[in-house]
């Protein structure tokens, strides 16, 4: 039975993290329960043939779904304000799966220019391999967003704030484009997370996660997940049920757990990124800060507009390129030299030759990745043990 017999829409996001899509066993646990099954048993062949065809709801086979992954499906539909989730394996595997469900050989993608690194990947060297044609625009050049449309643009697809550089693309504006040429808008919003932005209240269609960052919070499960309204969702869950990218049960459990506590979270670590964001723009060691909290930032007037905060990720650019960068890092002994974002544990990283190495550097210098930069995503420890870990690499430089 669900927790609250109310409506779920009547709820604050803060409730809605906590409450949303939960549903109790028979044995009334107050945890959501975790379904660590492949398969369900059905009362009769009847029942089964019923379940098959879709004729009955319930559960088949846990590639096409599982309780504990639709509680996590409802609970981040709810905080996103979507009609329905479909969750995935990971977040590249909602990009994938999020394509090839509604798009076809001969369609047209635009893309923001400074996307993930993996999404470049995904597009240039899979996409196009069966028909997808791509184009690249700015992420904040409206113009380059109208003009790059074509007759067979079916989708717009941006990532805001962008990674690894900050920058922010005008999600309602760049939604109208979308809209009056055809085409839907599909946003990441990995990084802000619905807690800070709610890119389908400002026109987009679909949200995706890479559920593996904040909605976990704490670096221990990959997955993924599509929201958008019923309709497309249902040819994305088609996909993810015959293709297999399927999300497990524990890691929804996991997931479940982080929206929680997203709130707290993401307010706390946002308030430690701009702290730190201020100090670090006035290290002399320092070319550059981006961090669209700062009003030096190009975009910060948008950020206060679609934004609620401005997030934990921020990048910094030192002087003496890759090597000033490396001497930095190599000098924190207690950020964690990862590549992975969200984490309550503040880390750091070299973009260049971590994440966005595998890119060209043609692509790398468009997307803004220089030699010198460096990716902080900013946690939950004391802002001063923060600032004392960078200052003794920057002291070195």
């Amino acid at each position: 039975m669900p927790d609250f017999d109310i409506d779920a829409q009547d709820w604050g996001l803060e409730t809605l993290g906590v409450r949303a899509g939960q549903t109790r066993s028979q044995e009334g646990g107050h945890s959501e329960a975790i379904y660590p099954t492949s398969s369900f048993v059905f009362g009769s062949a009847a029942e089964a043939a019923a379940r098959f065809s879709g004729e009955v709801p319930g559960n088949v086979y846990s590639r096409f779904t599982n309780p504990t992954v639709r509680m996590f499906e409802q609970r981040i539909a709810a905080l996103e304000g979507g009609e329905r989730a479909v969750g995935t394996a990971s977040g590249m595997a909602a990009i994938l799966s999020t394509c090839l469900s509604l798009l076809q050989s001969g369609d047209h993608i635009v893309a923001s220019r400074n996307i993930f690194g993996s999404t470049v990947n995904l597009f240039e060297k899979y996409m196009k391999k069966f028909g997808l044609e791509i184009s690249y625009v700015d992420l904040g050049d409206l113009q380059g967003w109208e003009q790059a449309a074509t007759d067979n643009t079916k989708l717009y697809f941006l990532e805001t704030p962008s990674n690894p550089v900050c920058e922010l693309g005008d999600i309602a504006k760049i939604a109208e484009i979308a809209h009056r040429k055809g085409a839907k808008l599909v946003v990441d919003n990995c990084f802000c997370t619905p807690a800070l932005q709610r890119p389908l209240e400002l026109g987009a269609d679909i949200v995706i996660h890479s559920a593996t960052k904040y909605l976990d919070g704490q670096g221990r499960c990959v997955g993924g997940v599509v929201v958008g309204n019923n309709d497309d969702m249902e040819q994305i869950f088609g996909f993810v049920r015959t293709c297999g990218p399927s999300l497990s049960p524990f890691n929804a459990w996991v997931f479940l757990k982080g929206l929680e506590t997203l709130n707290l979270r993401m307010k706390a670590q946002s308030e430690n990124a701009l702290a730190l964001a201020q100090w670090l723009e006035q290290q002399p060691q320092i070319e550059k800060v981006n961090y669209s909290g700062l009003p030096s930032h190009p975009d910060h007037e948008l950020a206060k507009r679609q934004q609620s905060a401005f997030g934990a990720v921020l990048s910094i650019e030192v002087r003496g390129g890759k090597e000033g960068a490396w001497t930095v890092v190599d000098n924190t002994q207690m950020m964690s030299i990862t590549a992975n974002v969200g984490d309550v544990k503040t880390t750091i990283t070299h973009p260049a030759t971590t994440t966005h190495a595998r890119i060209t550097q043609e692509d790398r210098d468009a997307a803004g990745v220089t030699d010198g930069l460096l990716r902080i995503a900013v946690g939950l420890e004391t802002l001063d043990d923060l600032k004392a870990d960078l200052a003794r690499g920057l002291a070195k430089i």
